[in-house]
């Protein structure tokens, strides 16, 4: 049965924020001023909200999905929706397609990357981002994640298959022209990165020595407000970038014993065509940055699309990830058969639900202390 929704009080809203907040403070290096737009964000949608705010989901998806949270454990993306798939260049020079950010990965039930994906796909739709209706959503999700963990995952490589992903990945949207636009247009980073990051940076640049920009960048919604710094640089006639970004331990390890970073291990397990040029250090993660190695947005997406399946992807992408743990499929695919027919689409109707009532609150508390 699902959970009976209590009206949320915006006390216990802030108060969440606040001691998130603090937490992450104590352990990341943040930027103020990019905290603060985070919060202005949070008030612009529902959509918006869900995003900027995996930490309020890792508080209350146990109470809220009891029947799932005891489902088999894997090393999960975490903080999973439509817009944290994205491309790169793997060792090939092949384009790839696939999950983009790993900062939550943490072990928790193979369900909540589902939940969240179809949660994220309903609130997406109730905005007019997406067409397809929940019940569609889910059985496109499942399709392909469970066809994927019997098959034992394969990455998606767009060289000769998928070519209307790689359509999709290559739209207008990502004209080189307007991305180095917005490259060259971020204002200088006046801080300092620790040496061996400094040291993981470069060793990704085409030469030793090449001198590049430093560069702040504020960007995403989960992570805005942790530090950003992107080196920029000419080579050979045209611009080239990477990116340093402070990581934060995933909100799911709050309130246990001391947490890890499980950013790297999730990408080293995962079903994947790798990127060459991500490194992490510590807590930090150097990558790539160019027209075609960045996040796909639903806004960049063709008018014309097949959104079932583009969903249906999604989840055999995240089966992927959920394959780089050891007897994943052996121990996932039983418990699925033994699930009510409606257990996706009854769980993400819930907890986006349940994120439209807090989204609610922000953006009326945001709009009397604007006034």
């Amino acid at each position: 049965m699902p959970h009976i929704r209590t009206a949320p009080r915006l006390e216990d809203l802030l108060e969440s924020t606040r001691r998130y907040e603090r937490w992450v403070a104590a352990r990341t290096p943040v930027v103020p001023s990019a905290l603060r737009l985070k919060h202005a964000r949070m008030a612009e949608s529902p959509y918006a909200f869900f995003r900027a705010t995996f930490y309020r989901w890792a508080e209350r998806w146990g109470a809220r999905c009891k029947s799932l949270a005891g489902a088999p454990p894997v090393l999960a993306v975490c903080d999973l929706h439509v817009e944290n798939f994205g491309t790169w260049r793997d060792a090939e020079a092949r384009l790839v397609w696939g999950v983009n950010d790993f900062d939550e990965a943490h072990p928790a039930p193979y369900t909540i990357d589902l939940v969240r994906l179809a949660a994220s796909a309903r609130l997406a739709a109730e905005e007019s981002r997406l067409t397809l209706g929940l019940s569609e959503a889910c059985d496109a999700i499942l399709d392909g994640y469970e066809r994927s963990l019997r098959a034992g995952g394969e990455p998606l490589v767009l060289a000769d298959r998928h070519p209307w992903l790689r359509e999709i990945a290559t739209g207008a949207a990502r004209d080189p022209a307007r991305f180095w636009e917005k490259m060259t247009a971020l204002p200088r980073f006046g801080g300092q990165l620790p040496r061996a990051v400094t040291g993981a940076l470069e060793a990704t640049l085409p030469v030793e020595g090449l001198a590049y920009q430093r560069r702040a960048r504020a960007a995403g919604l989960g992570s805005l407000g942790h530090v950003r710094m992107v080196a920029l640089a000419r080579f050979q006639g045209a611009w080239i970038a990477r990116e340093a970004k402070a990581l934060s331990l995933s909100a799911m390890a709050r309130g246990g014993a001391p947490g890890r970073f499980w950013c790297a291990e999730a990408i080293a397990r995962a079903v994947r065509a790798r990127d060459p040029f991500v490194r992490i250090r510590g807590g930090w993660i150097v990558k790539r940055l160019a027209p075609d190695c960045a996040r796909v947005e639903l806004a960049d997406l063709p008018a014309r699309r097949d959104e079932a399946r583009l969903l249906r992807n999604m989840g055999w992408e995240t089966a992927n990830v959920h394959l780089g743990t050891p007897g994943a499929a052996r121990r996932i695919l039983p418990h699925l058969r033994r699930l009510p027919p409606t257990w996706l689409r009854d769980a993400a109707r819930e907890m986006a639900g349940a994120i439209a009532d807090d989204a609610a609150l922000w953006r009326r508390r945001w709009r009397r202390a604007s006034a």
